[in-house]
């Protein structure tokens, strides 16, 4: 999807890494190493850090005050594990051209964090990519968040974890936001004005930002940060995990550095050429969530003849004939009316999609003309706010190629949930000032990387049909899909399966495929019910 504002919406996003428990700043060690060199000590503040890198070479550390492209700034700390114990870790700053296609490009920093294996296991280390564009996740060291933590701290079993934040939003770095001026309330939303203000907002964008260049944000950057922290932390292969923004990530160093990449997991994949979801494909995901929320008993009493998705029918069909008008109380309890039209109701068809169970009571509330908690989004998202320009500074250099562009436009399912997916990101890209990358980066081409896939089949922001698209391209690739699955990290859409995880773990431990399901499918969910009683039947 264009931007993830759902996804971004659901993240914890950390603005800070100071002060951080285990390992507080005074007593944060810093060393600076040539490469190559033996091993650096240093002691300040009490605290002694020997630096260790891999078993191949040394990391590449800078001197803070005059650090150099491809060095690091490392210091050490330690969280605990959910059974108490201390687990140690390092968290750093990798530096890094801000566009690497110009000599005199500034540097930048990008956060990043390291967890050493407890032994040796012999496995290339996983490179864990975050989603979004624009989510930093560093600050689960600080606040030893077991939600994260977990997951990490399982990886690293494997062998070591490195996490990479994205550069341009990174708490170790610079997080890079521009003002999205508020909508009006007394007219619906549409996709021509969203267009024309987020031409706007990048025009605002670069003239905020006269002492940096925005062209450096685009996926090849991205991708040679990894492969700069790769080298700084002395590893020759990589092995990459990542979901969402993560996989499209993932596959761009894949298609750019083949040769530093062992294997990869990917979950809710979205390919290079993907940016933009094909609207059918959504629906598809919606009418899967339809068919269980059907034969719920709670939600019977709620459905009209035809289902959830007849309920989807008659709502097009009365928002088609003109606006409702909707008082809403905002935070300080006035009273606002918000109008609420045709092109509102496409947008808010995918609201409330992250868990499935949420989605059909959420329509039903609609269908019945209960618009409260709609309307109470709707003011929310209609004011005033930041945007976090690394989302359409790389989704704009990935583009769309022609004939999918053609495709997303002529699709079936445009007339019920309309181009707010893709117009207005196409529509801007030329503003944007990141290159793009074009059709040879774009689309896809055969691999022998071999590749993990996990993906549900209830995903509305990146739909299934993008793995199954993808799929044949890797000769070495092996599908698990996961019924009932929503947009989730691959170790949640297998939380159900322990050996199924066991055999992922062994994947990227070996790259023996044994034990990998195909198939696994979720229970019903229990289906969230409206906030009002049934109506009555009609006698």
């Amino acid at each position: 999807m264009p931007i993830r504002v759902r996804e971004l919406l659901r993240a914890f996003v950390w603005s800070s890494l100071l002060g951080c428990s285990a390992a507080p700043a005074s007593q944060a060690a810093r060393a600076t190493v040539p490469p190559g060199a033996g091993a650096a000590e240093e002691v300040r503040g009490g605290s002694t850090v020997v630096a260790t890198g891999s078993s191949e070479r040394l990391p590449r550390l800078a001197d803070p005050a005059r650090p150099r492209a491809g060095e690091v700034v490392l210091e050490r700390g330690t969280v605990r594990d959910e059974t108490g114990a201390e687990v140690a870790y390092e968290i750093g700053t990798l530096y890094v051209p801000e566009n690497r296609r110009k000599s005199d490009s500034r540097l930048i920093g990008v956060g990043f964090a390291r967890i050493h294996s407890a032994r040796p296991t012999g496995a290339p280390p996983v490179f864990w990519l975050p989603g979004g564009p624009g989510l930093s996740v560093l600050g689960a060291f600080a606040t030893n968040d077991m939600g994260r933590l977990r997951t990490w701290l399982g990886l690293s079993a494997v062998g070591d974890l490195v996490v990479l934040e994205q550069r341009g939003y990174t708490a170790r770095g610079e997080m890079l936001t521009v003002r999205r001026e508020a909508r009006p309330l007394d007219k619906p939303a549409s996709v021509r004005a969203d267009a024309e203000a987020m031409r706007a907002q990048a025009r605002a964008a670069v003239v905020a930002n006269p002492d940096k260049d925005l062209s450096g944000y685009d996926i090849a950057e991205f991708a040679a940060d990894v492969d700069d922290l790769r080298r700084a932390l002395g590893y020759d292969k990589i092995s990459l995990f990542g979901g969402s923004f993560g996989s499209q990530w993932s596959l761009a160093v894949m298609r750019l550095h083949p040769q530093i990449v062992a294997r990869a997991v990917l979950s809710s994949v979205e390919p290079l050429d993907n940016g933009y979801d094909m609207p059918s494909h959504i629906h598809a995901s919606l009418q899967r969530i339809a068919h269980d929320a059907d034969r719920d008993p709670g939600l019977m009493p709620y459905l009209p003849p035809g289902g959830v998705m007849a309920a989807v029918r008659a709502l097009n069909a009365r928002f088609a004939r003109g606006p409702v008008r909707a008082p809403v109380r905002d935070e300080s309890g006035r009273t606002r009316t918000v109008v609420l039209g045709a092109e509102d109701l496409q947008q808010a068809l995918l609201s409330h999609t992250q868990e499935g169970e949420r989605w059909p009571a959420f329509i039903l509330s609609l269908y019945h003309g209960h618009y409260d908690e709609w309307a109470r989004e709707t003011l929310a998202e209609r004011q005033a706010d930041e945007t976090i320009l690394i989302g359409p500074l790389v989704d704009s250099s990935l583009g769309v190629s022609a004939e999918r562009e053609h495709l997303l436009r002529t699709d079936p399912a445009v007339a019920t949930l309309g181009t707010w997916n893709f117009a207005a990101n196409i529509a801007s890209a030329p503003d944007w000032p990141t290159r793009d990358m074009g059709d040879e980066l774009r689309k896809p081409v055969p691999s022998d990387i071999p590749v993990v896939f996990v993906h549900g089949d209830w995903d509305t922001s990146t739909p299934i049909n993008n793995s199954l698209g993808l799929l044949p391209y890797f000769r070495d690739g092996h599908l698990i899909q996961v019924h009932r699955g929503g947009h989730d990290g691959a170790f949640y859409q297998l939380r159900t399966e322990p050996a199924a995880k066991q055999a992922i773990y062994e994947f990227l431990r070996s790259g023996r495929r044994e034990g990998l399901p195909i198939e696994v499918v979720l229970p019903v969910p229990r289906f969230e019910l409206p906030a009002f009683p049934p109506p009555r039947p009609a006698r």
